[in-house]
């Protein structure tokens, strides 16, 4: 059953919920107006590890936040957050994280690297929409690469089995552990399901490592002021719903040269 009235998100919110710690601490070498994760940070939830083959991750690997699975018909929902940010501008993302690989060099000029939502399937309830118009896909660095720019030429398959390549990802020199280049559709209106292969045009010079993500995001918040906590209640977070196993991660749209320390906590409610 799911949450329907006000009355009953107030009795799940104090009687039935999952508590959420927050303690991140900040990755240097950020870029400012580009995404980084916070899988590999250390502090609360405790750093993940770069994936080797492709896998799912869930609400039990070290690096999610982890939540109390539920028995249908109860239903998780992410309900309320209070976060306060060592760097001003900062915007907070929430995303399940559906799958990862890694083992990617820089240093391999050849196609490596494959990700499959079916092969390496998170369910049905995680992936949403069965368009795959839910999922973000990233490439992430998770040891810097070299200082060599080069570009990186993906080939994809979309929702109805087509295949392409999408537009060249500049790599710019010595992407930092953390860095996420988002991959985006090549095809108007339709969806990465797959991604086939990554191909360096060069060398970068230092093999570092890197890989693919798969993820869905669940909610977005902006915290403007330095050390301000900020509090947002569910109609601001859009109460998404929280599937079991779900692989609940952090990430940022940075505004300087580094994450900033990221302290606060929340609650699943579940109802």
């Amino acid at each position: 059953m799911t949450i329907s009235t006000v009355s009953a998100l107030v009795d799940a919110l104090g009687n039935n919920s999952s508590r959420l710690v927050i303690d991140k601490a900040s990755l240097a070498n950020a870029v400012a107006g580009q995404f980084f994760s916070l899988w590999t940070a250390g502090g609360v939830p405790g750093a993940g590890s770069a994936p080797g083959a492709a896998a799912v991750p869930t609400s039990a690997t070290t690096g999610a936040m982890g939540f109390t699975n539920q028995t249908s018909p109860v239903t998780s929902y992410i309900a309320w957050l209070a976060l306060q940010s060592g760097v001003s501008a900062t915007n907070v993302e929430i995303h399940d994280r559906l799958a990862h690989t890694g083992g990617l060099s820089g240093t391999v000029t050849t196609a490596q690297g494959a990700l499959s939502l079916i092969t390496t399937d998170p369910g049905a309830d995680r992936l949403g929409d069965a368009n795959y118009s839910d999922v973000q896909w990233w490439l992430e660095v998770y040891t810097a690469l070299g200082a060599t720019g080069v570009n990186a030429t993906v080939n994809v398959t979309y929702e109805d089995a087509s295949t392409g390549n999408l537009a060249a990802i500049a790599l710019g020199a010595t992407p930092r552990a953390g860095r996420l280049y988002p991959l985006v559709s090549a095809s108007a209106g339709h969806f990465i399901r797959q991604v086939n292969s990554v191909t360096l045009s060069a060398t970068t010079g230092t093999a570092g490592n890197f890989g693919i993500t798969a993820t869905r995001p669940r909610t977005s918040v902006s915290l403007p002021l330095l050390n301000k906590t900020e509090v947002f209640d569910w109609a601001q977070l859009g109460l998404p719903i929280v599937p079991n196993d779900s692989c609940l991660m952090l990430l940022m749209l940075c505004a300087t040269t580094s994450t900033g320390v990221l302290r606060g906590h929340g609650k699943i409610a579940h109802g």
